[in-house]
C-alpha cells in the first residue's frame, strides 16, 4: 500500500514482544506488489512478426556477395551483362504460419530514380535479375530498398534492408580521339624536337582500362620525320622539314588502351600535317644569258623577248617580280613585272645604237625578299634597209668655163644613207630627167659631155664644151644602194658654160654669225650667201670647202647666192659650233667667208629613269618625315630642258616626293597590318617646251614593327577536370593573336609570377594547352585561379594576360569520416520507443552524390534494440531501456560512401530515472533479554535495521515513524534505517508494540 510519502509501503505493522521476543507481524495487506511485468500480447494470427531478419544466398549466375553487413547488402556485377543476369536471392524469414506468413518483396531506387530501370525483384521469391544492360561509365552504383511484407490481417508486418550494387568495369569503350581528324601547319625549316601538336584519346572505362599509349602507324609515319611521345601524345619533329621536299604529311596514329578484359582495345586517328613555306629559294633564271635579234624597224610596244625565273617557293613567296637594273639606255625596253615581257616601247635605230646589253632583276614576293640579279640580255639590233639615200642638196647646180680640160671636176653629186653595210653602199649614175630645151643634149646622148663618177659621185667633162653651142645642160643623177630591196633617189642637175672671166667673186660680209636649234628641220634653210664677180655675164657658184663636220650641210647656189641647208639632224650634245668655210666661184677665181652657226639646244630628249621599277622598304615605326629613297632621272638636254620635276601620279596620303631632288618621304604614320606595300606611280618631266617626261614605279614594302601585343581570343576562361585524370591531361587550351607578322607575331605561352597554382598546372608554349602536372585534390583546392601570358618573339617582346578559372570536379576518393572513433551517449532510461536518442553522423570532403552518406549499425545490436537511420544518422531506440535491466549498450557503427566505409564505435549509457518504488514487507523484530536484579531496563544499541530496498541506484531512503512510537520505545535512524532501543523502555512497558514505518525515495 502507497504510504503517506508517496511512495511508502502502508500497512507493515511493527509488533513489538515485551519481553523475549519483538517480531513485526505482516500488515493487513498482505505483500507488497513488486512491479508489473510487460508481455508482448499474442496477435490474432497466432504470433508476433517481432523482427524478421533477412538473409542472402548466392545468386544464380555466380555472382558473390561482398558480404552482410547489418542492413545493407553489397554485391558486385559486371557491366554489359545481359537482361535478366541474376544478381542476388534476399529471403526473409516470418514465423507465423499461413498467409501471415507468406511474403511479398518489392524494391525501389534510392538516390537515383534511374536505377529502378536496371534492376527487377520476383515478388515471391525474393530473386533480383537485371533489367537491362547495366553501363558502369553511365551509373556505377545503384542503391535499393527492398521491402519484404506479410499478408496479415488485419495489419500487415514488413522489414526492410538495403541492397547496394556495384557495376564493375569491362573494356568495352575503344579510345576516342578529341577529334576526328587533326589537322596542323608548321613551318619549314623548324628546329628538330618542335612540338607540333598534341594527340589526345579518351576512354570512357575504369583508368584499368583507359591507360593510353599512343604510337604512329606504317606507312604514313612521315619517313621518320615526326615522333609521338607514347604516354603525353605530343607530336613533334625529329628531322628537318623542307616544304620543297615533302608539302604534306599524312599521319595515322593509334591509340591503344591496354584493357585487360576481355583485351586491349584501339583506335585511329589521320593527322594532316601541312608545311608551310619558308621564303629560302632564289628566283632562279632559265637561261644564263638571253639574246635575241631584233630588227631596228621593230614596232613600237611589240614582245620582243620573255625572260622567266622561277621560284621552288609557294605562294608570294614564289611570285617573281621583274624589273630592268641597268643598261636600258634612253629607257628603250620596258618589262612587264608580272610576266617577264620585255617590250620595245622606242623606235630602234640600228645607225645610232646596234647593241643594248640588259641586267635583268629577279625578286620574289617574300618578306624579306630574295633578289636575283643575275639575269643577262643581249638586244641585238638588226640593220633593215629603211632609208632611201638623200642628197645633200636638190637640185644640183654648177657652172663650168668652157675651156677646161677633159676630166675636169665640174660638180660633186653627194648623198648619204643612213644604213650601214651593203645597204649604204652607194652608186650614181646620170639619167634622163626632161627633154632639154633649145635642142641640148640630154643625158644619155652619145657625146653628152658630162660624166659621172659611180662610186664618187663626181661629175666630170666628159667632152669638149662650147658655151656658144650649149649654154647649159640639165639632166638627172641617180643615187642607188646596194641593200634589198635596193632603194634610189634622184635629183636633178644644172650645169651652164661660162665664159672665161678675169674677175674673183667678193663676199658682200666678210664674216657671218647665226644661231640655229638643234631640232631644226633637215632641208631647211640656215643662210643664203652672196658673192659679187664684176665680170659680165658671170656666175658665181658656192661650196663648203671646209668645217662641215659630219656633213650636216649644204649648200646651193640660188640667184645669185649661196643658200645654205641643213643636210642633216643636229644634235647639241655632239657638236655646238661649226665654223664653215664657203668658197664662191666664177670657174677660176674665188672667194672665200668664215660662216659661225652656234647650235642652240632643243628639247629633244625626256627624261630617263634609271630603272623603270624600283623597290625598298622601310620600318612601320619610322617617324613622319623619314626619307625612304631618292630616285632620280637624267635628260640629255642641257638648261631648262634638262632640268626635272617629279611628281607623285596617284593620290597617295602616306607619301610625297621632292620635286627637285626627287626624295621620297613619309606624311603620316605607318602601320605595317593595315597596309604592307604600296607602289607609287613616279613622273619626271623636263621644263622643255613641248615638255616631255618619263614615268616609274617605286614599290614600298612596309617592314614589320612589333607594335601589337599579343590579344587572347577571350577576356576569360574557364575549364573543368576531374581530380583522378593522369598528368599531363588537358584542361583547356588558349588562343591569341598578334596582328605582327614574322617572329614579332609568333606567340609563346607561359604562367609567370607563381599564377600556375602553385605548380600543379603547365602550358604547352606553343599550343597554349593547359595541362594538369601534379595529382590534383579537389578537398585539397576546388577552384584554381591562374593567370597565363601569350608572349610574342619581337625585340623588345610585348605580351598580354588573362586569367583562367579551372574547376575540379569530385570523383568519390574520401571515405565519410566520424567526428571521433569512439562516441559516448547518455540516454535516459524509460526514453519512449521510436524516440531519436542521438544523432550520428560523419563528413565526407567529396561532393554532391560522392557525399551522400549512408548509416547502420554493424555490430553490438543484438537484440536490435536500436536502429540507425540510413540516411541522416538518428538512433532510435526500438526498446524500452530499463536502466534496471542493463546500463549500457556498446554498438558500431558503419558510414558509407559507396565503396568507401569508415566505422565508429559507440557507447549508449543509460542514466537511471527514479522510476522504482521502495520495497518493504512486514517484518518483525525478535530479541531476547534477561533482565538482571542490577538493572531494570533494557540494553541500548542496534537491535534492527528496517529490510527496504530500492531498485533505483540513485535514490537515498528516509525513514520515519508513522504510529505506534508514541512513547519513544524505539529509535530509528532516518538515514540508514537502524533501530535502537530508547533508554525509556524498561520493564514496566507493554511487552508487545505494533508500529507503522513509512520508507521513501528521493523523489518518491
Amino acid at each position: 500500500m502507497q504510504g503517506e510519502q508517496g511512495h511508502a509501503m502502508q500497512g507493515e505493522q511493527l509488533h513489538a514482544m515485551q519481553g523475549e521476543q519483538l517480531h513485526a507481524m505482516q500488515g493487513e495487506q498482505g505483500h507488497a506488489m513488486q512491479g508489473e511485468q510487460l508481455h508482448a500480447m499474442q496477435g490474432e494470427q497466432g504470433h508476433a512478426m517481432q523482427d524478421e531478419q533477412l538473409h542472402s544466398m548466392q545468386g544464380e549466375q555466380g555472382h558473390a556477395m561482398q558480404g552482410k553487413q547489418g542492413h545493407v547488402m553489397r554485391v558486385s556485377i559486371p557491366e554489359n551483362e545481359p537482361a535478366g543476369t541474376a544478381v542476388i536471392v534476399l529471403r526473409a524469414q516470418d514465423p507465423d504460419e499461413g498467409e501471415a506468413g507468406r511474403l511479398a518483396y518489392s524494391m525501389e531506387a534510392l538516390f537515383d530514380e534511374r536505377s529502378n530501370d536496371y534492376f527487377t525483384i520476383d515478388a515471391e521469391t525474393g530473386s533480383v535479375v537485371t533489367a537491362r544492360s547495366l553501363d558502369r561509365e553511365t551509373k556505377d552504383t545503384h542503391v535499393l530498398k527492398v521491402t519484404a511484407s506479410d499478408h496479415g490481417s488485419p495489419r500487415r508486418r514488413s522489414a526492410t534492408t538495403y541492397l547496394t550494387v556495384t557495376v564493375s568495369d569491362t573494356n568495352d569503350h575503344e579510345p576516342v580521339f578529341e577529334q576526328p581528324e587533326y589537322r596542323e601547319s608548321i613551318r619549314e625549316n623548324l628546329e628538330v624536337g618542335y612540338e607540333v601538336l598534341t594527340i589526345r584519346a579518351t576512354d570512357g572505362d575504369a583508368p584499368a582500362n583507359a591507360n593510353m599509349l599512343y604510337r604512329l602507324l606504317e606507312p604514313g609515319a612521315g619517313d621518320g620525320v615526326f615522333e609521338i611521345d607514347p604516354r603525353s601524345g605530343v607530336v613533334r619533329t625529329r628531322a628537318s622539314v623542307d616544304r620543297e621536299e615533302v608539302s604534306e604529311y599524312h599521319l595515322v596514329v593509334e591509340a591503344n588502351d591496354q584493357g585487360k578484359d576481355p583485351g586491349p582495345r584501339s583506335a585511329t586517328a589521320m593527322v594532316h600535317i601541312t608545311v608551310e613555306d619558308e621564303n629560302d629559294n632564289y628566283p632562279q633564271f632559265s637561261e644564263k644569258r638571253y639574246l635575241v635579234q631584233v630588227p631596228e624597224d621593230a614596232p613600237v610596244n611589240s614582245q620582243i623577248l620573255q625572260v622567266q625565273a622561277t621560284d621552288r617557293d609557294r605562294g608570294s613567296n614564289a611570285q617573281v617580280h621583274y624589273s630592268i637594273v641597268s643598261g636600258n639606255l634612253k629607257g628603250q625596253f620596258y618589262i612587264h613585272s608580272f610576266s617577264g615581257a620585255i617590250d620595245l616601247i622606242n623606235p630602234l635605230d640600228y645607225e645610232t645604237i646596234r647593241e643594248y646589253t640588259l641586267r635583268i632583276k629577279a625578286q620574289d614576293g617574300g618578306r624579306p625578299p630574295l633578289i636575283n640579279s643575275s639575269g643577262m640580255v643581249s638586244v641585238q639590233v638588226v640593220d633593215v634597209n629603211d632609208n632611201a639615200p638623200i642628197f645633200v642638196s636638190t637640185p644640183f647646180q654648177a657652172t663650168v668655163l668652157e675651156n677646161v680640160p677633159l676630166g675636169y671636176s665640174v660638180l660633186h653629186i653627194q648623198a648619204v644613207d643612213a644604213d650601214s653595210g651593203e645597204n649604204a653602199r652607194l652608186e650614181y649614175k646620170l639619167i634622163e630627167m626632161a627633154p632639154s630645151t633649145g635642142g641640148a643634149p640630154v643625158a644619155g646622148d652619145s657625146g653628152f659631155p658630162f660624166q659621172i663618177n659611180n662610186s664618187t659621185g663626181w661629175i666630170t667633162v666628159a667632152a669638149e664644151l662650147d658655151r656658144e653651142t650649149v649654154e647649159n645642160y640639165h639632166f638627172g643623177v641617180e643615187a642607188r644602194d646596194h641593200g634589198v630591196p635596193v632603194m634610189t633617189s634622184s635629183a636633178s642637175v644644172s650645169i651652164t658654160v661660162l665664159d672665161v672671166n678675169d674677175n674673183n667673186p667678193t663676199f658682200t660680209e666678210k664674216v657671218y654669225h647665226l644661231r640655229l636649234n638643234e631640232d631644226a628641220a633637215v632641208g631647211s634653210s640656215v643662210l643664203t650667201l652672196t658673192a659679187v664677180d664684176r665680170d659680165v655675164n658671170s656666175v658665181v657658184t658656192y661650196q663648203i670647202t671646209s668645217g662641215n663636220t659630219r656633213n650636216r650641210f649644204a649648200i646651193t647656189s640660188q640667184s645669185g647666192g649661196g643658200l645654205i641647208t641643213l643636210a642633216l639632224p643636229l644634235d647639241y650634245k655632239q657638236e655646238r659650233q661649226y665654223v664653215l668655210t664657203v668658197t664662191a666661184s666664177d670657174g677660176t677665181r674665188f672667194d672665200t667667208v668664215q660662216v659661225f652657226i652656234n647650235v642652240t639646244d632643243a628639247n629633244t630628249h625626256r627624261p630617263v629613269f634609271q630603272s623603270s621599277h624600283y623597290t625598298v622598304s622601310v620600318s612601320e615605326d619610322k617617324p613622319i618625315g623619314t626619307s625612304i629613297v631618292t630616285i632620280s632621272a637624267t635628260d640629255e638636254d642641257t638648261g631648262e630642258n634638262a632640268r626635272i620635276t617629279y611628281i607623285l601620279d596617284d593620290n597617295i596620303p602616306q607619301f610625297r616626293i621632292d620635286p627637285d631632288t626627287g626624295t621620297i618621304t613619309t606624311l603620316m604614320e605607318l602601320d605595317y597590318e593595315d597596309q604592307a606595300s604600296y607602289t607609287l606611280a613616279i613622273t619626271a618631266h623636263d621644263n622643255g617646251i613641248p615638255q616631255k617626261s618619263d614615268t616609274t614605279y617605286v614599290e614600298i614594302l612596309i617592314l614589320d614593327a612589333n607594335d601589337n601585343a599579343p590579344r587572347f581570343l577571350r577576356d576569360r576562361y574557364q575549364g573543368s577536370v576531374f581530380e583522378d585524370v593522369p598528368l599531363s591531361t588537358s584542361v583547356l587550351q588558349l588562343s591569341a593573336t598578334d596582328r605582327d607578322s614574322g617572329l614579332n607575331g609568333r606567340l609563346l605561352y607561359t604562367f609567370q609570377g607563381g599564377d600556375d597554382g602553385d605548380g600543379d598546372f603547365y602550358i604547352e608554349p606553343t599550343s597554349g594547352v593547359i595541362r594538369t602536372l601534379r595529382k590534383l585534390d579537389r578537398e585539397n583546392v576546388a577552384v584554381y585561379s591562374l593567370r597565363a601570358f601569350a608572349v610574342d618573339r619581337g625585340s623588345p617582346p610585348l605580351k598580354a594576360s588573362v586569367d583562367i578559372q579551372v574547376t575540379v570536379l569530385d570523383i568519390n576518393d574520401n571515405p565519410p569520416v566520424f567526428e571521433k572513433d569512439e562516441f559516448d551517449i547518455f540516454v535516459e532510461e524509460n526514453s519512449p520507443v521510436g524516440s531519436i536518442v542521438a544523432r550520428i553522423s560523419a563528413a565526407d570532403p567529396d561532393e554532391g552524390t560522392n557525399a551522400q552518406i549512408m548509416y547502420q549499425i554493424v555490430e553490438g545490436n543484438i537484440p536490435e534494440v536500436f536502429q540507425l537511420d540510413l540516411l541522416n544518422g538518428d538512433l532510435t531506440a526500438l526498446m524500452d531501456l530499463d536502466y534496471e535491466s542493463r546500463t549500457e549498450y556498446v554498438i558500431v557503427v558503419q558510414a558509407t560512401s559507396a565503396p568507401l566505409v569508415s566505422r565508429a564505435t559507440v557507447h549508449i549509457r543509460l542514466l537511471d530515472q527514479n522510476d522504482n518504488p521502495p520495497v518493504l514487507q512486514d517484518f518483525q523484530i525478535l530479541f531476547n533479554n534477561y533482565v538482571t536484579n542490577k538493572s531494570n531496563s533494557f540494553p541500548s544499541g542496534v537491535i534492527g535495521k528496517i529490510p527496504a530496498h530500492d531498485p533505483d541506484v540513485s535514490d537515498s531512503l528516509a525513514y520515519t515513524f508513522v504510529q505506534g512510537n508514541e512513547l519513544n520505545l524505539l529509535l530509528l535512524d532516518s538515514v540508514t534505517g537502524e533501530l535502537k532501543l530508547s533508554r525509556d523502555l524498561d520493564n514496566n512497558r507493554p511487552l508487545e508494540a505494533l508500529m507503522k514505518v513509512s520508507v521513501s525515495g528521493a523523489t518518491l
